[in-house]
């Protein structure tokens, strides 16, 4: 089996190429990076690229599965037409070409409470890139919605590690399950279970199920 990911060098993104480097079924993970992950594995093939220029390479966006989690921040984009950009453009535009090449199945990590319709920005875009993959014809689309992640990030990103934090402090009572954080780690394995099962058809998987083992 051959998986394909965008967003390898990123938080979760980083579990799910070191772990699915180790299992025995995929032959090949192939990677597009915006910079080089750095790391050096028989199995990965690495492909830097400009998400700007799609056009040169999608066709080499092939295998039996895409995970897809691309993503950046409002500090560090810029701007919200620039996170924009990242975070639905360029994951959509990963995604129809991963469509149009004949992969079959299609794993997202989006986030808790994404709705189109919400008054959020962030939100509101996690919500629109759901509804615009989800007409896609995978056989298999996974997306996951997790609450607040932690885990070590390349960049820390100081308003997240105290919100995670706090979070951890309150009493169990006082926090949704849904907000409750969740290592990165576990959101990955949780990724591959449903990138690699012999389901079909369109599943949302929230935070409480990616707390437990099975998809």
């Amino acid at each position: 089996m051959k998986a394909i990911i965008i967003g390898a060098t990123g938080l979760v993104g980083n579990h799910i190429l070191l772990r699915l480097l180790d299992r025995e079924e995929i032959e090949q993970v192939l990677i597009f990076v915006r910079r080089s992950s750095g790391i050096l594995h028989p199995k990965l093939v690495e492909r830097v690229v400009d998400f700007e220029r799609i056009d040169n390479w999608q066709v080499d966006i092939r295998g039996d599965v895409l995970f897809s989690a691309l993503g950046t921040t409002l500090k560090a984009a810029g701007s919200k037409a620039a996170q924009y950009r990242v975070d639905y453009e360029y994951q959509l535009q990963v995604a129809q070409a991963a469509e149009k090449n004949g992969v079959t199945r299609y794993v997202l990590i989006s986030s808790v409470n994404a709705d189109a319709k919400s008054a959020f920005f962030y939100l509101k875009m996690k919500g629109e890139l759901e509804e615009a993959v989800r007409v896609l014809n995978f056989k298999s689309i996974s997306i996951l919605r997790p609450g607040p992640l932690k885990g070590l990030r390349n960049k820390n990103r100081l308003s997240e590690v105290i919100s995670v934090k706090l979070l951890e402090l309150m009493p169990r009572i006082l926090v949704k399950s849904s907000m409750r954080p969740v290592s990165a780690e576990k959101v990955a394995i949780k990724s591959i279970i449903c990138g690699l099962s012999s389901s079909s058809g369109l599943q949302f998987i929230g935070p409480e199920v990616i707390f437990r083992g099975n998809c």
